[in-house]
């Protein structure tokens, strides 16, 4: 569980107990209920993360809404959209391995999260990882509930596949942006579960030099 959840749920539990005393256990029964709904929302279980060469894993739980092509900074990226409602879990993992590049956050306004115009003007957290030849940029962003993103990495460490990165608070949106070469391994409507969904393959520096090297002998056979 994330600690979050005892931050939470601990003040809630108190004031049950404070309420319970003063006046009956009835009244007692909301604040505890609500305690047990944020240990809950806070879980954070293990996942098996996939060992396959390229594969880029899920950075969250929830539901793929998008997949499609979009310019980002005058090139293609192929974008895959996760709507995380409040009750998927809510920690991030990284879709790759690689070294945290650039890590850029954006104050913004609290669309919901299943509105196209939030992947630009809501808050969110850009960050871009590079890893194995191949460059991928995901990002953290705020929905109608969110007020706060947490990101516990910093500009200079590496990252496994899968690994806990942050979390976003209550209902949310993350995007993954990634070369259009990509196999994509998912639709729209698939659910997902964070670090262990395949989203897509990227071609691996082995395999862009076996395609290099295809290519020269072919044009030598010509």
């Amino acid at each position: 569980m994330v600690r979050d959840g005892y931050f939470y749920a601990f003040p809630l539990l108190a004031a049950a107990a404070l309420i319970g005393w003063l006046t009956t256990v009835a009244w007692a029964l909301v604040p505890v209920l609500l305690a047990v709904f944020f240990l809950w929302f806070f879980r954070d279980p293990e996942r098996v993360i996939p060992d396959a060469a390229g594969a880029v894993v899920s950075p969250a739980d929830g539901k793929v809404t998008d997949v499609s092509q979009v310019d980002v900074k005058g090139g293609r990226r192929t974008r895959i959209s996760i709507f995380l409602s409040v009750l998927d879990v809510h920690v991030n993992r990284s879709p790759v391995s690689g070294v945290v590049r650039d890590v850029y956050y954006q104050r913004g306004r609290f669309l919901n999260a299943m509105n196209a115009a939030s992947a630009e003007q809501n808050e969110q957290n850009v960050v871009t990882v590079e890893g194995d030849g191949q460059t991928v940029v995901f990002k953290q962003i705020a929905g109608l509930l969110a007020r706060r993103i947490v990101f516990t990495k910093k500009v200079g460490d590496r990252v496994q596949r899968g690994e806990r990165i942050g979390l976003i608070k209550f209902g949310s949106r993350v995007d993954v942006l990634i070369d259009t070469v990509a196999r994509t391994q998912v639709k729209i409507g698939d659910r997902v579960k964070g670090g262990a969904s395949l989203l897509a393959y990227l071609p691996t520096e082995a395999g862009q030099l076996a395609a290099v090297g295809d290519a020269q002998v072919r044009e030598g056979v010509r």
